[in-house]
């Protein structure tokens, strides 16, 4: 695929545009702002990534992970700026769940230790782990806004701070989680993965590409549980003063 492949793939924002002014949406502004950042900001990664692998640099490849990491970190923190400390949380999560991710794969070998498979597998790892951070981050706040009620009730009778929160938090775990189990649960039946579809694309055999696709589907499951839970299990105590009293989310 080339450049004008490229410009004549416009049209599929084009008849967008077209529907939206059409029916008077509001939306035309937004389309064109993410279109034009979507166009700019993956031409930059491109050549970054392009750059990258021609060095085969370790710093490089370590570089770019940190600033997927820090990119990630800042759109979940954003929209959990409520939860007190928040921010190292979420740094915290984003940085183990991938250190984790990568120690088990290299330790048995799965992948290799190369920008080229080590670069695209992080960033759908840590893109998922902003998902489901996001997810959890939004039902918590709203649960907690829900609760606090309960939550002073429960601690006024001698109730621990986990169990004041504790319906709360397993909520938002199973809400963060929820959309990966059930698009688990239709792969394959209702959609081709885009791992799997660019491997294909890109001429490599259908069950290869089958076999990494599995491989991500596995770590993002995994992910899906882990950042959720350690989100949760790090974020309720910021909740709580020393002397075990509930202060609630920032206003």
């Amino acid at each position: 695929m080339g450049f004008q492949e490229l410009l004549l793939s416009g049209i599929f924002v084009i008849i967008p545009l077209v529907i939206v002014v059409v029916l008077k949406l509001g939306l035309t502004k937004d389309i064109l702002i993410a279109s034009v950042r979507s166009i700019i900001q993956l031409l930059i990664v491109g050549m970054i990534l392009t750059f990258v692998f021609d060095s085969d640099s370790i710093i490089y490849m370590l570089l770019m992970i940190i600033v997927m990491i820090a990119a990630a970190s800042q759109n979940v923190i954003k929209k959990g700026v409520r939860i007190p400390g928040i921010k190292w949380i979420i740094i915290l999560t984003l940085t183990v769940v991938e250190a984790v991710s990568m120690i088990i794969m290299l330790g048995f070998g799965i992948i290799d230790f190369i920008p080229q498979q080590i670069i695209p597998i992080s960033g759908m790892l840590i893109g998922n782990c902003m998902v489901l951070s996001l997810l959890f981050v939004n039902k918590f706040t709203d649960e907690l806004e829900n609760s606090e009620e309960m939550i002073e009730l429960i601690l006024s009778f001698g109730g621990e701070p986990k169990d004041a929160v504790s319906r709360s938090l397993k909520s938002a775990i199973q809400t963060s989680m929820i959309p990966t189990i059930e698009s688990q649960k239709t792969i394959g039946l209702v959609q081709l993965p885009g791992m799997m579809s660019g491997l294909i694309i890109g001429g490599a055999a259908p069950m290869e590409a089958v076999m990494y696709q599995l491989l991500i589907l596995f770590l993002i499951l995994t992910n899906a549980t882990a950042a959720s839970v350690m989100v949760g299990y790090l974020s309720y105590p910021k909740l709580f003063n020393s002397r075990l009293q509930y202060i609630g989310l920032k206003k």
